[in-house]
Parts: C-alpha cells; structure tokens; sequence
C-alpha cells in the first residue's frame, strides 16, 4: 500500500470519528456535475453545430454572429428552465409519495407494519433479529416513513430548494461553453492568414475535451477517456451539421 493511499485511509477514518462520513460524498462539484456538464456539453456542440451548418452552406460571417449568439441565449434559457423545471417536478413528485407513504402509515399501520416485515426478511433477518428491526423502525412514524420510502419505493430525498441553482448550473454553463465555438469570428479582423472556422474547430475541440476531463475530478474515470469522448461525440455532431448545411446548399 502506498503513503498516498494510507494517508487518504486516516483521513477518511477521521472523517467517520467525527460524524463527518457523509461530507465524503458530498460537493458542489458533484452534486451539480450533471447540470455543469450537461449545459457545458450541449452549450458547445449546438454552437458549433450552427456554425458548421451556416459553413457549409457557404454563409456570411455575419450570419455565423448572428444565428451563432441566437441560439446560445435561447437555448441557454431554454436548458437553465427546463432543468429547473424538471428538478421542482421530482422534488413534487418526492413530497407526494412521501405524504401518501405517511398517510398509509397512520390509515394502515398493520398492513405497512407488514411491508416492512417482508422488506426486512429479504435482506435476511429473521425470528428475534427480524422482529427487533422491526419494532424499531416502526417505533417512529417519520423514521418509518422514510424506510419505506427508500425501501419500497427506492425514492431518496434529496436537498429540496435547489432547483434554482441546477437551473443557473446549466445555465451558465451553456453560455461560458457555448461562446467558445465563436470567440475566432468575433476577433476576425486580427487574424491573418487564419481561417476562423479552422480556429473555431481548435477552440471547439479544446474546450470539448477540457469539459469531459473535468469530469473525472468526481466521477474518477481516466481523464483521458472522459474528454475523448466528449470531443467524438461533439465532433461526430458537428461535422453532421456541417454536412447538412452543405447539401441544403446545392438542393434550395
């Protein structure tokens, strides 16, 4: 074993002697990944793929401004509200079940009692243990609730007024990322001898694979693997705008 894993062991060790195991799972970093990620991504590939499709159709620099700018603030905003919106949904849906589960609880409590006997005899409790486990889940309504609803309906609740901030992430996210693909239009006068779609497929590219390697840091992939896939992936949706446009071009 290595002093770097045997120093992360008493760390971790320390963490749980002081009732701080949770916070080993817990960041901004990966609770939010998902949104920064997901807007990053797509902030990116829609970008480019809009100004792959107006390149090939052969289009002025001025429509690539244009339709470039158009879409990333619409579809920033539409990712940022969509998002938000989803993340209320599961957070109404969550409370539903939650305050049905508690109603059944209190209208029903033999035939939950029961639920739970048989949740807890499949995990392998049995005749004094099983009836122990039992008795003590069912001895408080609100730990009793909250075992069902993990346990029969494998919802878990999670912090509950963020959607907000899982809207602003992709938000953001979407149009930090999405500018990248036209930062070379918007300085074209101070290239020489450089096509800006050239710069803007460098630019791409990099902020493609930077955004996939970022997520290694929580999801503890190969950063490597993470950002090429992330750049194939941006890159096969691109060049297929690209080839869209130009067939658009020689058919209208």
């Amino acid at each position: 074993m290595t002093n770097s894993e045997q120093q992360k062991i008493a760390e971790v060790k320390a963490m749980h002697k002081r009732g701080l195991s949770e916070k080993l799972h817990q960041s901004f970093g990966g609770r939010y990944i998902k949104d920064i990620v997901y807007g990053a991504n797509d902030g990116i590939i829609t970008t480019f793929a809009v100004v792959s499709g107006v390149v090939g159709a052969a289009l002025s620099i001025k429509t690539v401004l244009i339709l470039g700018f158009a879409n990333l603030i619409a579809d920033g905003i539409s990712m940022g509200a969509s998002n938000y919106l989803g993340s209320k949904s599961k957070e109404h849906y969550y409370r539903r079940e939650k305050e049905m589960e508690r109603w059944e609880v209190e209208n029903l409590p033999e035939e939950e009692r029961e639920e739970i006997r048989r949740i807890y005899a499949k995990k392998g409790f049995a005749g004094e243990d099983l009836d122990r486990a039992v008795a003590i889940i069912t001895s408080d309504k609100n730990r009793w609730v909250d075992v069902m609803m993990k346990e029969e309906l494998g919802l878990i609740q999670e912090p509950f007024g963020q959607a907000w901030k899982s809207g602003a992430a992709t938000f953001i996210a979407f149009v930090v990322a999405g500018f990248m693909p036209l930062v070379s239009y918007l300085f074209i006068g101070r290239l020489q001898g450089i096509s800006p779609f050239a710069l803007s497929i460098i630019i791409t590219g990099l902020s493609l694979f930077t955004v996939g390697a970022a997520r290694s840091f929580v999801t503890k992939h190969a950063w490597w693997r993470a950002g090429a896939e992330m750049f194939l992936v941006g890159m096969f949706a691109s060049a297929a705008a690209y080839v869209v446009g130009a067939i658009l071009k020689g058919v209208l």
